[in-house]
């Protein structure tokens, strides 16, 4: 077990990889959701003010 951790002693340059990867989908996920939640919310004001002219 400790082999693999060791990664044949690229350890560091692998499991930084993986941490930089997971950091950055992390990120990915957090602004996709955003990004949804700023849409959702403006449909959701248009067409408030849609029904409101009507």
């Amino acid at each position: 077990m400790l082999e693999f951790f060791n990664m044949g002693g690229y350890a560091f340059y692998v499991w930084t990889s993986y941490a930089c990867a997971l950091v950055l989908l992390g990120g990915i996920v957090l602004w996709s959701a955003r990004s949804y939640r700023s849409v959702r919310i403006s449909a959701i004001r248009r067409a408030q003010q849609h029904r409101r002219k009507k």
